[in-house]
């Protein structure tokens, strides 16, 4: 793995000349020491422009967190750039695709966070910058199976799990595993749905996690089209779930689409994600008697990502910002923000904080299956719902 030369480093060999720097040396970090240089020559912060999306409680976040970090690091200024949720992502990224084509550097995009589809395409396409621990110490605190998977082109800072969402009022002992989930099913006949997995993760969570439930482990880290042809198996299991499924084969668009049935009482469980189930208790949506409870094996989660642009002069300055937003105590306001995961293993955080996550955490996994969750979901609207 490529690993940039730090500020530092580039600041010991000032003696060189420019058109050295310019010759020897990676043409971004000598344009990054610059420009950083030039910023506190002159006693004005540097400032990054920094790209996000999603819903208000996103906003509410980063709203919160940056002039928390810009009170200890007054050096530096991040711009934030809010972009509400369905409307910016693609435009955004060939935005950034555009600029590096076109060499007109960022595009005034330094830091970009999105899902794990921009951080495989942007990783082939070199849009991204590698990461490493000796310019962001706090990435040790990072699961290092979960940024083995992104070879280091971006940082999780947070994350949900899809987990099963039951009444505990009807269902007492809720299966504890996938093979134990399908039988309940079977058994119980119109009390399970999942969503389109085209229209919402945790439908989709939920169909991946039966297509890959007998194939090896290291399958779901995985982007080869050969895996397609064992996912047979899979389907079949879907197929065959389905009359036993809400309306004996109706799947609800959305994720809000099966927890509007749980919250009815029309189902008794449904595949969730963690963050919106404890959001709507927070806010008495949802009945107290909704409870969750992850299973064997794990359903698939969906960590965010941020990514810096390979072609950013404020490299320096967006790795303390990365650095500070993976510390436990901004992970803390992002649990309480985001009612989700933090991005650093709970381990790092306190007793309080993982005593929340109780049952929940437990066979967390990340499924990179890159291209393939399209052609998924491809094949089970042939093979599932039109059956």
């Amino acid at each position: 793995m490529r690993m940039k030369k730090s500020w530092l480093t580039l600041l010991s060999v000032a003696g060189l000349s420019a058109s050295l720097l310019a010759g020897c040396g990676n043409g971004n970090e000598s344009k990054s020491a610059s420009a950083e240089g030039s910023a506190a020559a002159s006693g004005e912060p540097t400032s990054f422009n920094f790209y996000f999306t999603g819903s208000q409680n996103v906003k509410d976040l980063w709203d919160t967190l940056e002039p928390m970090f810009e009170k200890e690091h007054p050096e530096i200024d991040v711009k934030l750039v809010y972009i509400p949720s369905g409307t910016g992502a693609e435009p955004t990224y060939d935005r950034i695709v555009a600029a590096k084509k076109a060499g007109k550097g960022s595009g005034d995009i330094d830091l970009y966070e999105d899902s794990i589809a921009y951080v495989s395409q942007g990783a082939k396409e070199g849009t991204w910058e590698q990461l490493s621990g000796d310019d962001i110490p706090n990435l040790s605190k990072v699961n290092s199976d979960t940024m083995k998977d992104v070879d280091n082109y971006a940082v999780p800072y947070r994350s949900s799990a899809v987990v099963l969402a039951y009444d505990s009022s009807k269902v007492t002992s809720p299966p504890t595993t996938l093979d134990e989930l399908i039988d309940w099913i079977k058994a119980n006949p119109g009390q399970f749905a999942y969503n389109d997995p085209s229209t919402g993760g945790s439908g989709s969570s939920f169909v991946q996690t039966i297509v890959y439930k007998d194939l090896p482990e290291e399958d779901i880290h995985n982007s080869d089209p050969a895996i397609m042809e064992k996912w047979a198996a899979g389907f079949d299991t879907l197929k065959e779930i389905g009359p036993s499924v809400y309306g004996e084969g109706i799947y609800p668009k959305k994720n809000q689409g099966t927890l509007d049935l749980l919250m009815n009482g029309e189902v008794s469980i449904i595949p969730a994600w963690s963050d919106m189930v404890l959001q709507q208790l927070n806010e008495g949506l949802l009945p107290d008697t909704i409870k969750m409870q992850q299973i064997t094996p794990g359903f698939n989660g969906g960590p965010t990502y941020l990514m810096v642009n390979a072609e950013s002069d404020k490299k320096e300055a967006i790795n303390t910002f990365i650095d500070y937003v993976l510390s436990p105590e901004a992970q803390a306001v992002v649990v309480d923000k985001m009612n989700g995961f933090p991005g650093i293993e709970l381990s790092n955080m306190s007793q309080e904080m993982q005593d929340k996550f109780a049952g929940v955490s437990e066979g967390f996994r990340t499924f990179n299956i890159g291209d393939l969750g399209t052609e998924i979901n491809k094949r089970w609207q042939s093979d599932v719902a039109a059956q």
